[in-house]
C-alpha cells in the first residue's frame, strides 16, 4: 500500500504562511481526488482542500481565498500553501484521498499553530 508522509507543518503568527508538503510512497494517479483535510482537538477530521488529476481545485468556505492546494503526480506529491493564517486554522494537517474506496491509510499528519 502507498504511504503518505505529511511535512511542513510549525508555529506561525496569525497572517503568516506555511506550506505543507505530502510525499506518497508510490503513485498516486489512480487517486482521481487528493485532498488535504484537518483535525483540531475535540473535533471531526475535515476536508479543507481537494484537487483532481485535471488540477481542478475545491475549498472548504472557511479557507477559501487563502488556501491553495496543487499536485504533481510525476513526483507523487501534494502541497497545501497557506496563506493568511487565522487561529482558527490551528489543526493537524493530513493529506489523503478524497472518497472513502480511495482512501490510502492516514500518515501522522503535521501540526499547524497558529498564535500570537
Amino acid at each position: 500500500q502507498v504511504q503518505l508522509v505529511e511535512s511542513g507543518g510549525g508555529l506561525v503568527q496569525p497572517g503568516g504562511s506555511l506550506r505543507l508538503s505530502c510525499a506518497a510512497s508510490g503513485s498516486i494517479f489512480s487517486r482521481d481526488i487528493m485532498g488535504w483535510y484537518r483535525q483540531a482537538p475535540g473535533k471531526e477530521r475535515e476536508l479543507v482542500a481537494s484537487v483532481t488529476n485535471f488540477g481542478n481545485t475545491n475549498y472548504a468556505d472557511s479557507v477559501k481565498g487563502r488556501f491553495a492546494i496543487s499536485r504533481d503526480n510525476s513526483k507523487n506529491t501534494v502541497t497545501l500553501q497557506m496563506n493568511s493564517l487565522k487561529p482558527e486554522d490551528t489543526a493537524v494537517y493530513y493529506c489523503n484521498a478524497v472518497g472513502r474506496g480511495d482512501f490510502l491509510a492516514w500518515g501522522q499528519g503535521t501540526q499547524v499553530t497558529v498564535s500570537s
